[in-house]
């Protein structure tokens, strides 16, 4: 859920007018829509940053495409394997070459703002409705597939994130890890009092890690979720208010308090799961192997979610859409079928420790393969994400500088959340 390059954000600002605009030029292929399948030809361009650059990744997305191939034969896939870094430069180029793809798959919070600017095509025509992904997917992913009332993406797999806390340091500390906290007082409480310092009052064990190193946009957005408050109503801001404010000031009280500012460690994984923090927020996935942590700090460890009113479970994930422009997309919605079938899309969760998302997940080969992802799995109905925005792209590097002004104290809380108000669009 690490989203974008900056550089990105600037291509994309410079060539998304020229969208509704473009006349294609670049596009060789006549239209297969309508074409039957058996005869259709020409090249599908999929954009999709869910395979790895791995033998194993290329291996599964090939699989993909010979399930595809079976209601398509003559026609060819062309992928392009973006990652999250670059996925908006690749998708801003090709509109600026009048090439554009026929599958791109994005993640939670991306679909508002390409949808809003055209280049998504809505799904109504091939039946996907709120129900069917309710029937079918996870249905509180329908609001993150959602654009002024239609629908323009299918979720693939879901990312999905909890806490979690150390028994031990737990029970040390007197308090019961069976009745872990999830309210902001209660979180606070417990976490000043699982801080550890030494005689010189430096903190050698944080109460909880925020996950926050460098960025409190997903943090601040699950603790004001936790509350009843969603980041976005509708596209438009619903922060700069009172719980709005509540939440970055008690962030604010826990940086250099609970945990000191920057802390990670060399792995750049969850404290928690380390030792170096008594809570935390942790993925979606955890390896109890001896090539991971272990089986006694996973036996060590128990899982929780936020709750200030409502529990909530931060999820973003993989969505795939369909282009605007595409000349196949009748046959871009069958890659999509293929791509999002419960062989495929286990397939992708194992690759990036995900969830697929399938109705079943619970009973995912993911989902039994370790706790973590058994937790989170049985949370997915509860899910909230990021975005909201027709202008989230480009939010959420304000969100992320900004932030970290009001926890540093550098900028007042109110003043920042009104001013990121102000720049939602």
């Amino acid at each position: 859920m690490r989203r974008g390059a900056r550089s990105g954000l600037v291509v994309l600002a410079a060539v998304l007018g020229l969208a509704a605009s473009s006349c294609g030029n670049g596009v060789i292929d006549k239209s297969t829509d309508g074409v039957p399948p058996a005869e259709a030809t020409g090249t599908l361009r999929v954009l999709i940053p869910s395979f790895p650059p791995s033998t194993k990744g290329r291996e599964e997305f090939d699989k993909v495409v010979a399930d595809f191939q079976k209601t398509y034969p003559k026609m060819k896939v062309e992928p392009d394997f973006a990652t999250y870094g670059n996925l908006n430069e690749k998708m801003s180029t090709s509109i600026a070459a009048g090439i554009p793809y026929d599958v791109m798959v994005t993640g939670a919070g991306w679909i508002q703002p390409f949808a809003s600017k055209r280049i998504f095509a809505d799904l109504a025509p091939y039946g996907v409705t709120p129900d069917l992904i309710k029937e079918k997917s996870i249905g509180a992913l329908v609001p993150a597939a959602t654009y002024d009332g239609k629908l323009y993406a299918y979720p693939v797999v879901a990312d999905a994130r909890a806490a979690a806390l150390r028994i031990s340091a737990f029970k040390e500390a007197g308090l019961d890890p069976d009745k872990p906290p999830t309210n902001l007082t209660e979180l606070k409480a417990a976490a000043e009092k699982l801080t550890k310092r030494n005689d010189k009052g430096t903190i050698t064990r944080s109460g909880m890690d925020l996950a926050a190193p460098t960025s409190f946009r997903q943090t601040y957005v699950t603790l004001l979720a936790s509350t009843g408050t969603p980041l976005y109503v509708d596209g438009k801001p619903n922060f700069s208010n009172d719980k709005g404010r509540e939440v970055l000031n008690w962030l604010k009280s826990m940086i250099n308090n609970v945990q000191p500012y920057g802390q990670q460690n060399a792995a750049q994984q969850p404290l928690v799961l380390s030792g170096d923090a008594a809570m935390g927020i942790v993925g979606g996935a955890v390896d109890c192997s001896d090539k991971g942590i272990g089986q006694k700090n996973c036996d060590d460890l128990k899982f929780f979610r936020f709750d200030s009113g409502k529990e909530i479970e931060f999820v973003g994930g993989d969505l795939a859409s369909i282009g605007s422009r595409s000349r196949h997309k009748d046959a871009a919605w069958t890659f999509i079928q293929s791509l999002t079938k419960p062989s495929s899309a286990d397939a992708i969760a194992k690759l990036n420790k995900k969830l697929p998302a399938y109705k079943d997940v619970i009973n995912s080969p993911q989902a039994k393969s370790n706790p973590l992802s058994k937790f989170v799995a049985g949370g997915v109905e509860k899910a909230i994400y990021e975005g909201g925005s027709a202008n989230w792209l480009e939010m959420r590097g304000n969100f992320d500088s900004q932030l970290t002004q009001a926890v540093l104290g550098q900028k007042d809380p109110t003043k920042v959340l009104a001013n990121l108000a102000g720049q939602s669009r």
